[in-house]
């Protein structure tokens, strides 16, 4: 995610990172914890993330309370087809905020990366 931060800033392109504990508690530090756990943990090795990194966040069932008690579990239920199944997945948004693309978590950057030029082009074409 870093490479294409960098490659793509200059046309305007973010990435945002939302830390989420709701996939096998996977991210249990607390928001103060959670860099320093990247830089020397995992992936470690002194990764900085060059986006915005943003305080964890459940990213499901926000729009709807879940019924009974699912801080105990290791994966959020019920699950919904149209939620988010794992850490990793990657959205795209489209100028308006909408998303336009959507990867499970083991895509590769760099299908990413052509996914991300396709549209670009897309949005070239439909300004001319």
């Amino acid at each position: 995610m870093n490479a294409l931060q960098e490659e793509f800033r200059d046309v305007g392109f973010t990435i945002l990172g939302f830390p989420c504990n709701q996939f096998g508690m996977q991210e249990p530090g607390k928001n103060n914890e959670i860099l320093p756990a990247l830089k020397y943990v995992r992936p470690g090795n002194g990764f900085v993330p060059n986006f915005q990194l943003f305080e964890k966040v459940d990213v499901n069932g926000n729009a709807c309370p879940p019924v009974g008690d699912h801080t105990k579990r290791l994966f959020w239920e019920p699950l919904r087809v149209n939620e988010i199944k794992w850490n990793f997945e990657k959205f795209l948004l489209g100028p308006d905020g909408r998303p336009v693309m959507r990867w499970f978590p083991r895509v590769s950057v760099s299908e990413v990366r052509a996914d991300i030029l396709k549209y670009f082009r897309q949005l070239v074409q439909k300004a001319d």
